[in-house]
């Protein structure tokens, strides 16, 4: 059977879709020309519990729904999710693609975020998590709920120093360009992933960051990878963060390690019962 519709039907969906069309070409208008009030140091204020909506976190890339575990189903599935990578392609170096191949086949496990360890940088950014900044005139500090990682950003140092020791989240500094904080990372033990898709760096990866007001609940997050042992150029990363709103917003303690114990331990436990 087919149906017929009357061309007035359509009249009153080509009107919200032409609203909709100029709410949109509004809201691009009004965030490039947005205007952040000025905290007690006349930078914008960026303290808050914020969070990013999205797959990134399965998979910085363009990505289909895939299977995962078969034994989980559907909940352990990774679904589908538009990229975050400027441009789209992460410019490997033939070896290190090979790796990140690796890494995916080997995803279950091999996981540092299967193992609770800390996430590392932009990963801590856009986990499913929220995470709290709480902004000082020297000093900025980064609160995140997953494995308890957190991370100062400083900002009374101009020349960044050298860490003591290269770690999971790195050594941060920052200075204000504008309305935008711009961090510079750097010194990480090189064993972090970007996402669960295995994409990965080594220790010599240095991400500059950019936090930049859009709304007055919204950044827009930029991040620069460089890494000339693992990729053939810098690539960047794009997405907003939002504010989260509810009157009892709060990052809440996600203490992992007991979750991982069989995976990092469950050899030893078996060699002990035989």
């Amino acid at each position: 059977m087919v149906i017929r519709l009357k061309p007035t039907v359509f009249l009153p969906i080509l009107a919200l879709l032409a609203v909709f069309s100029a709410s949109i070409s509004v809201n691009a208008q009004e965030i490039g020309n947005y205007e952040p009030e000025p905290a007690w140091d006349g930078n914008p204020d960026l303290n808050g519990i914020w969070q990013a909506i999205g797959t990134a976190h399965w998979d910085l890339q363009d990505h289909e729904a895939s299977a995962g575990l078969p034994e989980m189903g559907a909940i352990g599935a990774v679904p589908p999710g538009a990229g975050v990578v400027v441009g789209g392609e992460i410019p490997y170096q033939e070896a290190a693609l090979q790796q990140k191949q690796a890494n995916w086949a080997g995803r279950p496990t091999a996981d540092p975020e299967t193992k609770c360890y800390l996430p590392g940088v932009p990963r801590a950014t856009y986990l499913p998590y929220p995470f709290q900044i709480l902004q000082g005139t020297d000093k900025i500090m980064i609160v995140y709920g997953y494995a308890e990682a957190n991370r100062t950003i400083h900002m009374d140092k101009e020349n960044p120093e050298r860490a003591p020791l290269d770690t999971w989240m790195g050594r941060s500094h920052g200075r204000w360009e504008g309305n935008t904080l711009v961090v510079d990372a750097r010194d990480f033990n090189g064993e972090a992933w970007f996402d669960r898709a295995g994409n990965f760096a080594s220790s010599a990866l240095v991400v500059t960051e950019r936090y930049t007001p859009i709304s007055p609940d919204a950044l827009l997050y930029e991040a620069t990878i460089e890494d000339p042992t693992v990729f053939t150029r810098p690539w960047q990363i794009r997405m907003p963060l939002y504010r989260r709103l509810e009157p009892n917003a709060r990052v809440i303690e996600f203490k992992c390690v007991e979750f991982s114990e069989e995976i990092l331990y469950g050899h030893l436990m078996k060699n002990e019962e035989e």
